[in-house]
């Protein structure tokens, strides 16, 4: 095959295509649905998938009484004829999502052991099921969401945090169904796909302890409200711990992970005659810095075939962060991908035959329209003819603002999965 501008943008996005279809609830979850229980099935969920989970639920169980609610993110919704679907805000929380893990949390009332709970939970739910704990308010979780997404912490580390401010997170929603069976149906869209650690863990138990959630606030310097703080201080409930018995019946199971979209995109790859060099799915750290660490990678490839001869693939999932100091310009539009890709532009500055793709699998990367963007050997070049500043934009954190100048954002629209990012190198 030759590894000109237009095969390899193509190349890049059949590849791209095929990881989130193998994410895809409606190709895939029936085969993980316990059962029918004896008695009543309730079906409740958060997160970008929860609409369309539900759906396949409700496609795989046509006989079975259903009842229930989920609430995903605003423009993720699909029909549904059984099952209650709510949209709310992501990733910062507001009332819908509020007011929908009040009722969520409502449904498990007067639940008896002959019950099924089906819980539907993937990546985004954290923010989307939003129920403050004792005197907290909305506003106090939307500020220390806020704190945390400009903190530069790890997801884990704003889920230990969110967990201890709700009512509902960090096995709170299976212990309120008790005596009723709880089986979870989960996407994974965290690095390691640790239960606790997708959409904060409402079905299990939570390892982590309020002086956890104080000391990941002090590590970063993330300003909360007082309320918060006092909260926390006074560690009044904690969560369900591992052994209690009230989660001892729950049952959790996972239907797709970032590692099982990047071993469909391998797979695709291979097809097409495209060697790939799997990188693994838990690559964290700051988006720009990595960038540069793939770009050492590329050059290695070009310049000595190693780890592995041209052309092949570099292959990585996981989820980066984006760390806004303080004096940085603002206006900036970016997403961790965009931000990735650009510091790995730079780093490879117009090296010959190299093409990258960069995208989230929920289909928004930040806050803007884009899944992500592509780059090719000319995109420098580009940017710069447009009057556009590489460095500064990757300074500034507009790296959205470059891509979309170019036209080489990846306009996907909602995908209703969400895996985590896929990043793929193609080394011609």
């Amino acid at each position: 095959m030759g590894w000109d501008d237009t095969t390899s943008r193509a190349v890049l996005h059949r590849l791209f295509e095929a990881g989130i279809r193998a994410a895809d609830p409606r190709a895939i979850l029936a085969d993980h649905l316990p059962e029918p229980p004896r008695g009543r099935v309730v079906v409740v969920g958060a997160g970008k998938s929860a609409a369309v989970m539900a759906t396949a639920v409700e496609e795989a169980w046509p006989e079975v009484p259903l009842s229930g609610l989920v609430v995903t993110r605003y423009g993720h919704a699909v029909p549904t004829r059984r099952i209650e679907v709510v949209q709310a805000s992501h990733p910062v929380p507001d009332a819908a999502g509020e007011q929908a893990a009040r009722r969520i949390l409502s449904l498990m009332q007067g639940l008896t052991a002959d019950d099924l709970v089906l819980a539907l939970i993937s990546g985004g739910g954290s923010a989307l099921l939003a129920l403050p704990d004792g005197g907290l308010t909305l506003a106090d979780k939307q500020a220390v969401n806020r704190a945390l997404l400009a903190s530069g912490a790890a997801i884990g580390e704003m889920n230990c945090v969110r967990r201890h401010l709700s009512a509902i997170k960090g096995g709170r929603l299976a212990a309120a169904a008790h005596p009723a069976r709880v089986v979870t149906l989960a996407i994974s869209d965290v690095p390691g796909d640790d239960p606790i650690a997708i959409a904060s863990g409402p079905t299990v138990p939570d390892p982590t302890s309020f002086a956890e959630a104080r000391a990941i606030l002090a590590r970063y310097g993330a300003e909360v409200p007082d309320a918060v703080a006092a909260h926390l201080a006074a560690a009044a409930d904690e969560t369900p711990k591992p052994g209690d018995p009230r989660l001892a019946g729950a049952e959790f199971r996972l239907i797709a992970t970032p590692q099982m979209a990047l071993e469909a995109v391998a797979a695709e790859a291979r097809a097409l005659g495209l060697p790939p060099l799997l990188l693994g799915d838990a690559l964290e750290g700051e988006a720009a810095v990595l960038g540069t660490v793939l770009g050492g990678m590329a050059r290695s490839v070009r310049a000595h075939s190693h780890p592995l001869p041209a052309p092949c693939l570099l292959l990585s999932g996981g989820e980066t962060t984006v760390t806004i100091r303080p004096g940085t310009p603002k206006g900036g539009r970016g997403g961790r991908n965009s931000e990735c890709l650009l510091g790995l532009a730079l780093a490879l500055d117009a090296a010959p035959g190299v093409w990258a793709l960069m995208g989230d699998t929920d289909g928004i990367d930040g806050s803007e329209d884009n899944a992500g963007a592509i780059l090719g050997p000319d995109t420098l070049r580009r940017a710069r003819d447009a009057g556009i500043d590489p460095r500064l934009a990757l300074s500034s954190h507009d790296s959205y603002g470059l891509f979309s100048t170019l036209g080489d954002t990846i306009v996907t629209g909602p995908t209703l999965t969400n895996v985590n990012d896929l990043r793929l190198v193609l080394i011609a």
